[in-house]
């Protein structure tokens, strides 16, 4: 009886150490996770994917804190509609110290911790930025700030946009081109971060969609359907190949009224099941269209 006894105390506390054991490990568990989400947070509110920088702003149309306007309306973007809304940078009056955690009035030093909350600052977007490399500068007449150095770069009035001085009198002006959304990806074109391209015919587009446009063989604008690059190759060979295709004799002297893409022109010509080509610029960049009507 007290051989029993005792195995009944041994295995009782077996059993209790077993119980705190499981205690100690669910403990350590949970802390180590509430731990991990505690980091993870800061992690979200501290990092910045776009900017390297000391400093988190307060938005002022929602006076949350975030590390910079992208963060906010990447942020917002997924809201329901009635919520979401884009940060004006202007607007912006109070900045956070990444240091010591001070917020205070928008300036380039902390007042508390002497900090320089980023190398390059411009009070009139109230942007921060320590990546130098990028030559930052702020354009007057875009009324915000750009990247690229400002020797390398013009604003041309009619486009409303900074371009590149390879483009100066070298382009075709489209009025205010780059205040609208890129014909592929619909991003705002004015204060992308992306790069952006400018086609001949003036419209402009960023140049990641430009290149995948061309590389799937699409070779005219989205918004004016004018050919983008030299197209004198292509038209030469479709003059072979409409030279070696016979059209039935039903349809070889049929003429049909066609309006050029690349010149804007209107002519009458021969019907080909391949194209049909202006007779003003030799494009084949065509459409067919209804007989003008004569005035009496």
């Amino acid at each position: 009886m007290e051989s029993s006894a005792n195995e009944e105390r041994l295995h009782f506390g077996n059993m209790e150490y077993g119980y705190f054991s499981f205690l100690h490990a669910s403990f350590l568990f949970f802390f180590q996770l509430s731990f991990f989400c505690f980091f993870f947070h800061l992690f979200s509110i501290y990092s910045c994917k776009h900017y390297r920088r000391r400093c988190m702003i307060r938005a002022p149309c929602c006076n949350e804190i975030y590390s910079c306007r992208h963060c906010h309306n990447e942020a917002t973007s997924v809201m329901k509609h009635f919520y979401r809304h884009d940060l004006v940078r202007q607007d912006v009056k109070h900045v956070v110290c990444s240091v010591c955690d001070t917020e205070q009035p928008v300036a380039q030093v902390c007042t508390n911790c002497g900090v320089r909350m980023g190398e390059y600052f411009c009070d009139i977007c109230k942007f921060f930025d320590d990546d130098t490399g990028k030559q930052q500068f702020h354009c007057d007449e875009c009324g915000i700030c750009r990247v690229g150095g400002q020797e390398n770069f013009f604003h041309c009035n009619k486009c409303g946009s900074c371009y590149s001085i390879a483009l100066r009198n070298n382009h075709s002006c489209v009025e205010n081109s780059m205040r609208h959304h890129c014909p592929i990806c619909y991003e705002y074109l004015f204060d992308s971060m992306k790069d952006t391209a400018v086609m001949k015919c003036g419209h402009t587009m960023h140049c990641e969609c430009y290149d995948e446009m061309i590389y799937r063989e699409k070779f005219c604008c989205p918004i004016c359907s004018k050919s983008v690059i030299d197209m004198s190759r292509e038209w030469k060979r479709i003059d072979e190949e409409i030279e070696a295709t016979v059209m039935p004799e039903d349809y070889r002297y049929k003429k049909v009224w066609i309006l050029c893409n690349d010149c804007n022109d209107t002519t009458q010509v021969y019907f080909h099941i391949i194209g049909q080509k202006c007779g003003r610029c030799s494009s084949y960049n065509t459409r067919t269209i209804a007989p003008p009507v004569l005035t009496q």
